[in-house]
């Protein structure tokens, strides 16, 4: 399928921009919607067009409307688990409402997919063994989680009812350039910018708690491959391998030359003990595996953040 208009929801925050980029670099026209809550214009690609509005809006979904895009990436969300976690009725208006008000304006806009980005990392029980596969159900528990997985289910329904297929995409913890420490609550972030600036750190509890960390680049590249995949499907997009988050502490440590003693302190309510997703079935139907190790994956993140 030929695509020629697309939509990028959050297109002015992290992952969303870097799509926005990937799209126009593939001479497709791109629009871009987003709040600026924690999205940056500096983010923006000159060749897009922009309208600053957010997904909860009464607006838009005839913003979408007037757009008519063949496409559409839905990334525009609230994103900080503790910020659900304290205030799930925002988290859920934005998360679950703004999903809707999408599905509600694909329908008479000719939107010939979505793909939608989800979290795997909230997604999959504690109880299990990682590497976590999409067969595994979702057992998320925190409002952040449970707001991603009502969006999945709209989506499904939106595809059954109205025709319109979806690409979800559950994201091991995606780290790489344009990340906000501020707004985006990303370790990897908060680390590199903490120690780049020489600003002290504190680790959440003992930092035996693992992750899956995925570059940037490797999750854009999936969400262009998701373009030519024929049907609506769920995949994991992650490296399958637990991180510690003491391992990640010391190594940007090491890239960075940083010299502060390393800080604890509590736990945080609402996350998951450990992490990481197999990407067995995104290799075996949509071609995909990560390519960016998360050695040179850190140190180009570093290099960013010093350059900023």
């Amino acid at each position: 399928m030929i695509y020629r208009k697309a939509l990028v929801t959050g297109g002015a925050g992290f992952i969303g921009s870097h799509i926005a980029d990937a799209l126009i670099r593939r001479h497709i026209k791109v629009f871009v919607i987003d709040d600026l809550s924690t999205g940056s214009r500096e983010n923006l690609n000159p060749n897009a067009e922009f309208e600053k509005l957010s997904v909860a809006s009464p607006r838009f979904p005839e913003a979408v409307k007037k757009i008519a895009p063949d496409i559409v990436f839905h990334l525009a969300a609230q994103i900080d688990v503790r910020k659900s976690v304290a205030a799930p009725i925002a988290d859920a208006r934005v998360n679950i409402l703004g999903t809707l008000h999408l599905i509600e304006a694909a329908k008479g806009a000719g939107v010939k997919k979505i793909v939608f980005s989800s979290s795997g990392g909230v997604m999959y029980p504690d109880a299990l063994r990682p590497p976590y596969a999409e067969k595994i159900q979702a057992d998320p528990i925190s409002p952040y989680g449970i707001a991603k997985r009502a969006s999945e289910m709209y989506l499904a329904f939106a595809e059954s009812v109205h025709g319109i297929p979806s690409i979800v995409f559950r994201y091991a913890n995606v780290y790489g350039p344009r990340q906000s420490y501020r707004g985006e609550a990303g370790v990897v972030a908060i680390f590199a910018s903490h120690m780049v600036e020489g600003k002290p750190i504190i680790v959440n509890g003992v930092g035996d708690k693992t992750r899956d960390f995925v570059y940037v680049d490797d999750v854009v590249r999936a969400n262009m491959f998701a373009m030519a995949h024929p049907r609506g499907n769920l995949f994991n997009i992650g490296t399958g391998r637990q991180t510690t988050i003491n391992a990640l502490y010391r190594k940007l440590k090491k890239l960075t030359g940083y010299e502060l003693p390393e800080r604890h302190g509590p736990n945080l309510v609402g996350e998951v003990t450990r992490s990481a997703l197999s990407f067995k079935k995104a290799r075996a139907e949509l071609g995909w595996e990560p390519q960016v190790g998360l050695d040179d994956g850190l140190r180009r993140t570093v290099e960013w953040f010093k350059r900023r």
